[in-house]
C-alpha cells in the first residue's frame, strides 16, 4: 500500500477541489460589509457549512479508495475475509452493551451506514440484551476492522481505545465458528438456552425483507440456522434448559422469602416475548396471578387466551406507576431507549411489606435497561439485570458443559460444509473470464474471415452459419474445462481438484482473476461512493 502520507495528500487534494473559490479555511468565514450581521457578531451559514464537510469527506473516502486501487496487487493474494465484531456478556457490562445497542427495526439501516464503509462489502448485526455483534465482510482487514470499531465508537459515543478493551475480534472460520455457536446455545450466558436461535433467524428475515445481507452473509447465517437446529435436536443440551427470561423467575424467587414467594405481588412491564416468556416461567413455579403493564391491550389478551392456568390483570401504560406502587416483584422487559424508572420514581413508591423483606425487586431483562442504576441507591429497593443472572446460571454449568462438546461435531461439520461452499464461489470468476477471453478470439477470429471472404459473398443465411460454426467450436472446446471448473463443494476431494484446475487455467490463459476481482470490488466502492 502507499504511504498514508500520499494517502492523505490525495484526499487533501480532493477535498480542495470541491471547496467554493474564495472561502476562507476558517471554521466560520468572515463575510463582506453588508453581509448577515446581528449585534456585531457573524453568523455562520450551518447548512452551507455542513454540506461543505460532507463533500470533503466524501472526497477523501472517494481518494482514500483510488488509493487503494493504485496498490490493489498487495491485496490479490487477500480474499474477501470474513470478520466478527462484538462484545458480549461475556467481554463487556451492561453498561457498555446498552449504549451499542440496535433495535431490530434499525438493523437494515445499520447494514447500510456499514456497507457504505470504504472496505466493507457485507455486513449484518445482531443485536440482543447478551451481546452486540457485527459480521462483515472485509476488502482489506486491517482498514475493514478499523472503520467498523470507529463507527461503533462514533455510534455509541465511547472511545474507540475503550471500546477495544472489551470486543472480540475473530476472522475466517472463526468467525464462522463463532456464530454457529452462538445459533446453537453454546455461547448464551444460559447455555443452550433456545430465543437466541429465534433471534438469529430475525437476522435473516430482516435482511430479506431490507435486501441489505449479500450472499455470503446471507448463506453462513441461514448455514448457521442449520447448525442450531441439528444441534438442539441431535443433542440434549435444550433439555431442562433455561432461558433468559426463567433465569429472571428463577432469581426473582431467591430473593424473596421462602414462605412468600408464591403469594408475592407480580407485575410485568412489557407484554413481548420475552414478557411472555416470564409469564410462562411464572406458571411454571405455581405463581396464580400476574398484573401486566403494556401499551396495547390485544398482545396481552392473546396471551391471556394461551395461559389458562394464571390470572392476568391488563393495566395500560399510562398506569404503569400505580401497578408499581400495588407491586412487590417487578419484571421490565421494554424497548424503550430511556430508563422507565429513575431514583425519584422508586423513592416515590410505597414501602413493601415486612413479610416480603420490606425491599422491591426490579427485574430488568432490558438492553438498554429499563431500570436506572441509581434506583439500587434506594434502601427499599434491589435492582437486578441481565448480568445478575449468572448467579442462577451456575448451578446447571457443569451439565451443560459436558452437553456442550457433544455439539461441537455438529458445529464443525456444518462449518466445513459453508467453508466447502465458498471455496467453490472462487472458480466462478474464472468461468467468466474464460469464456470472455474465448469469445473475444472467436469474435476478433470472425471478423478477419468475414473482410477476407467480402460481405456482399454472403447470404445471410451463410453469415449466420458461419457464426453459429464458430460458437459451436468454441463451446465444444470450452465444455471440458468448464466442467471441471464447477464443483458444489460437498464433495472436499473434488474441491481440491476444482480448486487446482483454476489455478492451472488461470496460468495458462494469463486471466488475472484475482486482480480483476478486486480492482472490480474497489471500482464499485469508488462509484458509490462518489453516488
Amino acid at each position: 500500500m502507499a504511504s498514508t502520507t500520499s494517502a492523505t495528500t490525495a484526499a487533501a487534494a480532493a477535498a480542495a477541489a470541491t471547496k467554493p473559490r474564495g472561502s476562507s479555511s476558517a471554521l466560520c468565514p468572515r463575510v463582506a460589509a453588508g453581509s448577515r450581521r446581528r449585534s456585531g457578531v457573524v453568523r455562520c451559514d450551518a447548512v452551507g457549512v455542513e454540506a461543505q464537510a460532507q463533500a470533503v469527506a466524501k472526497a477523501a473516502g472517494v481518494a482514500a479508495l483510488e488509493q487503494f486501487k493504485i496498490s490493489a496487487d498487495r491485496y490479490m493474494k487477500e480474499r474477501s475475509t470474513i470478520a466478527v465484531i462484538g462484545l458480549s456478556v461475556h467481554t463487556a457490562p451492561v453498561e457498555m452493551r446498552e449504549k451499542l445497542a440496535v433495535a431490530e427495526e434499525l438493523w437494515p439501516r445499520a447494514i447500510q451506514e456499514l456497507t457504505s464503509l470504504n472496505h466493507i462489502e457485507e455486513a449484518a448485526v445482531l443485536s440482543t440484551c447478551n451481546r452486540m455483534e457485527i459480521y462483515v465482510v472485509a476488502l482489506s482487514w486491517n482498514r475493514g476492522i478499523r472503520e467498523v470499531v470507529d463507527w461503533m465508537s462514533k455510534k455509541s459515543g465511547i472511545p474507540a481505545s475503550e471500546l477495544r478493551e472489551h470486543l472480540f475480534i475473530l476472522r475466517s472460520s472463526d468467525a464462522t465458528r463463532h456464530l454457529f455457536e452462538v445459533s446453537a446455545g453454546l455461547d448464551s450466558l444460559v447455555l443452550g438456552e433456545g430465543q437466541i436461535l429465534a433471534q438469529v433467524k430475525q437476522v435473516v428475515r430482516s435482511g430479506q425483507n431490507s435486501g441489505g445481507l449479500g450472499k455470503n452473509i446471507d448463506r453462513m447465517f441461514k448455514d448457521a440456522i442449520t447448525a442450531g437446529k441439528r444441534v438442539r435436536c441431535e443433542t440434549n443440551i435444550s433439555s431442562g434448559a433455561v432461558s433468559v427470561s426463567s433465569a429472571a423467575v428463577e432469581l426473582a424467587l431467591m430473593k424473596l422469602p421462602k414462605s412468600e414467594a408464591l403469594s408475592a405481588r407480580m407485575l410485568l412491564i412489557g407484554a413481548g416475548k420475552m414478557g411472555k416468556l416470564v409469564i410462562k416461567h411464572l406458571i411454571a413455579k405455581g405463581c396464580k396471578k400476574v398484573v401486566v403493564v403494556n401499551r396495547s391491550v390485544e398482545r396481552v389478551d392473546a396471551i391471556r387466551g394461551e395461559m389458562k392456568d394464571i390470572e392476568i390483570v391488563y393495566r395500560p401504560l399510562s398506569e404503569m406507576y400505580e401497578a408499581a406502587a400495588e407491586a412487590d416483584v417487578m419484571f421490565t422487559s421494554t424497548a424503550s431507549e430511556t430508563p422507565l424508572f429513575t431514583k425519584e420514581h422508586a423513592e416515590a413508591l410505597p414501602p413493601v411489606s415486612d413479610t416480603m423483606g420490606g425491599v422491591r425487586l426490579f427485574v430488568d431483562i432490558s438492553v438498554p435497561r429499563n431500570v436506572s442504576a441509581c434506583v439500587s441507591d434506594v434502601g427499599a429497593a434491589r435492582v437486578y439485570n441481565v448480568d445478575d443472572l449468572k448467579e442462577v446460571v451456575e448451578a446447571n454449568k457443569e451439565d451443560r458443559l459436558r452437553k456442550a462438546m457433544e455439539a461441537q461435531t455438529i458445529i464443525t461439520e456444518e462449518l466445513k460444509r459453508f467453508e466447502a461452499w465458498r471455496d467453490s464461489l472462487e472458480t466462478v470468476p474464472t468461468i467468466k473470464k474464460l469464456r470472455s477471453y474465448a469469445d473475444r478470439i472467436r469474435a476478433s477470429e470472425l471478423e478477419k474471415c468475414l473482410q477476407k471472404v467480402g460481405e456482399d459473398a454472403l447470404t445471410k443465411k451463410m453469415r449466420r452459419a458461419i457464426e453459429e460454426l464458430s460458437t459451436g467450436i468454441v463451446n465444444k472446446l470450452l465444455h471440458g474445462p468448464l466442467q471441471h471448473l464447477r464443483c458444489d463443494g460437498s464433495d472436499s476431494q473434488t474441491l481440491d481438484e476444482t480448486l487446482e484446475n483454476m489455478h492451472a487455467l488461470n496460468r495458462m490463459f494469463s486471466l488475472d482473476t484475482e486482480k480483476a476481482i478486486i480492482e472490480q470490488k474497489i471500482k464499485a466502492k469508488v462509484e458509490k461512493t462518489q453516488n
